[in-house]
């Protein structure tokens, strides 16, 4: 059997975007983020992903540097996590970002990233 560990609507502020003024300043950006693993043998935290790991490493990321595209932001997250992590068979990465000018009203646009181990 196998279970999900979720990470649902982590904010984080990054100096993320596709125009050099998104990079100036950052802003929030939303994490969702899904690790499948086996079922843990026992009620034990080293027998699964520690949130605080995961939250750190999906903090590390965003601050490592300035990323153009949520696309490539989600995947660097998703494959960073696969490489930590080595109970996670896969992994799904959504970032969402809310403050976007697009010329009409939106809740937010994202990029959504699914990695297996292979």
């Amino acid at each position: 059997m196998t279970v999900v560990v979720e990470i649902a609507g982590l904010e984080l502020a990054g100096p993320h975007g596709a125009l050099e003024a998104e990079r100036q300043e950052p802003q929030p950006f939303l994490y969702d983020v899904e690790l499948e693993l086996d079922e843990p043998a026992s009620d034990e935290l080293v027998q699964t992903v520690d949130y605080r790991e995961a939250v750190a490493l999906i903090r590390d990321v965003s601050q490592s540097r300035h990323f153009h595209l949520l696309e490539s932001l989600a995947a660097t997250v998703a494959d960073t996590m696969l490489a930590r992590f080595p109970a996670a068979r896969s992994v799904y990465v959504r970032v969402r970002k809310a403050h976007v000018e697009v010329g009409l009203p939106v809740d937010y646009t994202a990029a959504s990233v699914r990695r297996e181990r292979r």
